[in-house]
């Protein structure tokens, strides 16, 4: 409940510290004094809008405060646990606008984004402009009233979700369409261009091995007389080779030790040396015996050496990178038959979340039938006494499977039929001006029952409407504010005589400077103000009666 609103500085008021209390209070003023600046005020401590206009004339900054009690309100204080902004028991919204029209928002003392005065508001706060009447005759409207009077919150989650996951699983199927064309010719391509790589199927290193057995075989015969000198130099020449000559040494070796044991490792080095010379030898001549010259085996060797050389030409790169590139087509061939698969799998998907989607949509549906019929006899009994008595009001609710949105696929209309024999029509066609006010309240004031926002505000609704029936308003407005708070703006003095309470809206100009004060009025008070506004400036004797039968009734 809305306990306290500070306002410094705001359009033409200087300064306003008012306390507000429970139930019904009547909020009435002059023409012109500002009856709805507090109302105003609050809207900025909730989210809306602010210029450098709303900046007293003067001054340097305007300032707004709300103060709330948070006792029975339990989604509130979720909320503010929820982002690390809880005081206790009391919620406190602030908001600063400089003359610059830069503003800056606080809940609890926390500097906070505007988007979250915006999303605590209305679960503090519920306002009804004069105009609201006009914003029921949009389709859209009618059915944000009925989710809002049949409390649909979590199955329009449910509906939103599915049809969030439809959407996305549409968008994937379309892109994947859209390329399908185009993967069908890379696929036609590279198809060709596989079936060829894996016909020649190169090996990893096999271009490398190939152009290393090819030097071999086409230097075959040099290195064949190579490795027969090797031979003939290390152990086959019969007048001198190094085996040989390092036997001599290695005799020669054992003798120096003999004369001097510290030459041994002279011997020893020799030694190592004579044994390596065997072996290189006996490799040598092993590597020749091995070694084979086949012309043929040189032509197979040559003719696939140059059709890897083809194949890298003919794909744009480096022999070497000839597997590499041929590893790669695989994959993205691979990829493009996944391609084909997935596509059908999102097809798949596409139709049950579609069916998902239909099967939240008609639980949706559903439960708005059966509400709507709830409501419409509210509403009806509501506008009769109202001074409509042969009024009727249907809300009709149409499953349309063509019409998916976030919100269902339901088309919601209000008719009504004001006079009797008349058919039921749109609201928009049948309604007279007066007419639609009074329908327009009796709707607002039953789903303000309905949704459980702690404050409610009614600024100037009862416009267009007079008589008996704005008593009927009033008792209305004061018996909904039994058990809620209610603020009502007013200019109707059988509404203003309901309230618990009175605050009376006045303007002074003074020194060149207008300013609006706003006060509550006591019992005496308020019979002066009710006769105000039942007879004029002129108060008589009997418009004093009048005001007090209709305060104290």
């Amino acid at each position: 409940m809305l306990c306290q609103l500070s306002i410094n500085n705001f359009a033409i008021v200087r300064f306003l510290e008012l306390d507000f209390r429970a139930g019904m209070t009547s909020i009435t003023g002059e023409t012109g004094a500002g009856k709805s600046i507090a109302i105003d005020a609050l809207g900025l401590c909730l989210g809306n809008r602010a210029d450098a206009s709303s900046v007293r004339p003067g001054a340097d900054k305007a300032e707004v405060s709300a103060r709330f009690s948070l006792a029975d309100v339990p989604q509130a204080k979720r909320w503010l646990e929820d982002n690390d902004l809880e005081l206790d028991d009391e919620c406190i919204l602030r908001r600063t606008i400089s003359n610059d029209g830069r503003s800056r928002a606080y809940i609890n003392g926390n500097p906070v984004p505007l988007a979250q005065l915006k999303a605590l508001g209305p679960l503090l706060v519920g306002i009804h402009g004069q105009h609201a009447h006009h914003a029921l005759l949009k389709s859209e409207q009618q059915l944000l009233l009925l989710d809002s009077y049949a409390n649909h919150r979590l199955l329009l989650d449910a509906v939103s979700s599915a049809y969030q996951r439809f959407r996305q699983t549409e968008q994937q199927l379309q892109e994947l369409q859209h390329s399908q064309q185009q993967r069908i010719s890379r696929k036609q391509l590279l198809s060709y261009q596989v079936e060829e790589l894996n016909e020649f199927a190169l090996g990893e290193q096999e271009f490398a091995e190939l152009e290393q057995e090819h030097k071999k075989l086409a230097n075959g015969t040099a290195l064949m007389e190579a490795c027969q000198q090797g031979i003939y130099l290390l152990s086959d020449g019969e007048e001198m080779n190094i085996e040989s000559l390092l036997n001599k040494a290695v005799h020669v070796a054992a003798e120096l030790e003999g004369f001097d044991p510290k030459l041994a490792s002279i011997g020893h080095m020799l030694n190592d040396a004579l044994i390596q010379v065997q072996e290189s030898s006996g490799e040598l001549q092993r590597y020749l015996e091995r070694l084979e010259l086949d012309p043929e085996v040189f032509a197979q060797i040559e003719e696939r050496l140059s059709k890897a050389m083809q194949l890298s030409r003919k794909h744009h790169v480096a022999p070497t990178e000839l597997y590499q590139h041929h590893q790669s087509l695989l994959l993205e061939l691979t990829t493009l038959d996944a391609d084909e698969s997935r596509l059908e799998e999102i097809a798949q998907q596409l139709a049950a979340s579609r069916d998902n989607y239909f099967v939240q949509a008609q639980k949706l549906s559903q439960s708005r039938q059966r509400y709507a019929k709830e409501l419409e006899k509210l509403v009806t009994d509501s506008v009769r006494e109202l001074n409509m008595p042969k009024a009727k009001f249907v809300v009709a609710v149409q499953f349309n499977q063509q019409q998916m949105s976030l919100h269902g696929c339901d088309e919601v209309e209000f008719r009504v039929s004001t006079n009797p024999g008349q058919p039921l029509e749109n609201m928009a066609k049948v309604a007279s001006g007066g007419e639609l006010s009074r329908i327009g309240l009796g709707i607002q004031v039953i789903t303000a029952r309905k949704v459980a926002t702690p404050t409610l505000i009614f600024d100037e609704v009862d416009v267009g409407i007079s008589g008996p029936t704005a008593a009927v308003v009033g008792r209305m407005l004061r018996s909904l504010g039994e058990s809620t708070q209610v603020l009502c703006v007013t200019h109707l003095p059988q509404v203003a005589g309901n309230g618990h309470q009175h605050m009376y809206v006045a303007k002074q100009s003074k020194g060149g400077m207008t300013e609006t004060s706003m006060v509550p009025l006591n019992h005496e008070q308020r019979v002066h103000e009710l006769a105000r506004l039942l007879g004029g400036d002129v108060i008589t004797d009997n418009t004093l009666a009048n005001a007090r039968e209709l305060l104290n009734a």
